[in-house]
């Protein structure tokens, strides 16, 4: 049996940079999510869910590119959108091309309620992220954020 080799502990630098990060993920959620929540009665993964989908053409997508887009599995987004369709705000339908794929798209009264809820979910993304950055600061998120973003790789190649 193989020994494992010793593990490359963290320095403190790499610590307070992972620290920080993880810290940062399990906070950010909650605190983009309450405003909306209180005062637009949607959960951010609804509210990335319609906005991306807004941004299709035709406001009309894929659901297996939109779980990529909004970083969630099939099943999640299935139930998501389902909630979506109940209240009238998308629908789904077999992709005319392909009937192997289903096609979200969000509705007049989807929309209405996106655009009410935007400008709550700006303030908030402003407050808490972008504001308290300086330009260098936002550059060097993008950066990282770019860096750190995976998927497994035959997902790039085929997605559904």
């Amino acid at each position: 049996m193989a020994t494992d080799p010793e593990p490359r502990w963290l320095d403190a630098a790499e610590k307070d940079a992972w620290t920080g990060l993880i810290s940062m993920a399990l906070l950010m959620p909650g605190r983009l999510e309450a405003p909306l929540h209180q005062e637009a009665g949607l959960t951010l993964f609804e509210y990335m869910t319609l906005s991306q989908i807004s941004e299709a053409p035709a406001r009309t997508i894929r659901m297996s590119e939109l779980a990529y887009l909004t970083n969630g599995s099939l099943s999640r987004l299935s139930n998501v959108v389902k909630r979506l369709e109940n209240r009238g705000w998308v629908t789904r339908a077999p992709d005319p091309t392909d009937g192997r794929y289903t096609l979200a798209t969000l509705t007049g009264p989807g929309y209405e309620v996106l655009a009410a809820a935007a400008p709550i979910h700006l303030r908030t993304v402003r407050e808490l992220v972008l504001d308290p950055l300086d330009k260098a600061d936002r550059e060097a998120l993008a950066r990282i954020a770019a860096k750190l973003r995976t998927l497994p790789s035959d997902y790039r190649q085929n997605p559904r």
